[in-house]
């Protein structure tokens, strides 16, 4: 089960749990992925779902699409529609996802955490107390700083954090150079401060965003372009040499 966080909005953490859960999945795991950022929901469109959940024998059976699983708010709700929840709801909400949800046994859980440290992370944390943490950030101080925080939530929480993942590394211009827009190196110094696996840089690439605007992840549909290898770099990395344990929480089985 891997946590993908990141401390603010605006890193692109989505657009990396989504293209890494298919990059998983090309992988031949069996890859689920439950969007947990209940009020900035964004999986299905960029995992590019086009139905939803149907219900069999009281179970929610996910829809799929590239490979991947995956359970959303916003199969439930109007895309622009706001979810004005609290605490209490929001934990029941959770829990229907993680209890209620056919996920058929997958390798790989991620958990598309909503930006800060607030109720869904604690939530999340008392769910799935066996969970990995990765950490998104960008390459600048002030992005650094504020993953720092997610991270420090986790250990607070006995969540391990288990690496960091740097967006946004570089952009390649028509000359072929790399320009370092945001910086450079912090994300490998975030991953030193908190003595875990810095695990890898993705470029900033108009097409990644572009796919994940449209329902056509760049790992997808151009799997061999510069962002695309990128990102199945990682999931080579957290596959073969930071593969989780297979471990569920006996008091919160996942169903399958």
């Amino acid at each position: 089960m891997l946590l993908i966080a990141s401390g603010k909005g605006g890193v692109g953490k989505s657009s990396i749990t989504t293209n890494l859960s298919i990059a998983l999945a090309q992988r031949g795991h069996k890859v689920a992925v439950v969007d947990a950022d209940v009020w900035g929901f964004s999986i299905p469109r960029m995992l590019g779902v086009d139905h939803t959940p149907t219900i069999i024998d009281e179970m929610i059976v996910p829809p799929e699409a590239h490979g991947v699983r995956c359970i959303s708010m916003g199969f439930f709700v109007e895309e622009d529609q706001p979810v004005i929840w609290r605490g209490p709801m929001l934990h029941k909400a959770l829990e229907q996802f993680l209890t209620d949800v056919f996920w058929d046994e997958p390798d790989f859980l991620l958990v598309d955490l909503p930006p800060g440290t607030g109720d869904i992370a604690l939530s999340i944390a008392q769910f799935l107390p066996r969970a990995e943490l990765y950490v998104v950030t960008t390459p600048q101080p002030a992005a650094q700083k504020v993953a720092q925080r997610a991270a420090f939530m986790a250990e607070k929480v006995n969540i391990e954090v288990k690496g960091v993942i740097e967006n946004m590394s570089w952009f390649t211009g028509d000359d072929g150079k790399r320009y370092e827009l945001f910086g450079s190196g912090g994300g490998a110094e975030l991953a030193e401060r908190l003595g875990v696996r810095f695990v890898g840089q993705v470029p900033l690439v108009t097409a990644l965003r572009q796919g994940s605007d449209d329902g056509n992840p760049i790992v997808a549909v151009d799997p061999e372009s510069e962002a695309a290898l990128a990102i199945r770099a990682l999931a080579e990395v957290i596959d073969l040499e930071l593969a989780p344990t297979r471990r569920y929480n006996a008091g919160l089985k996942l169903l399958g």
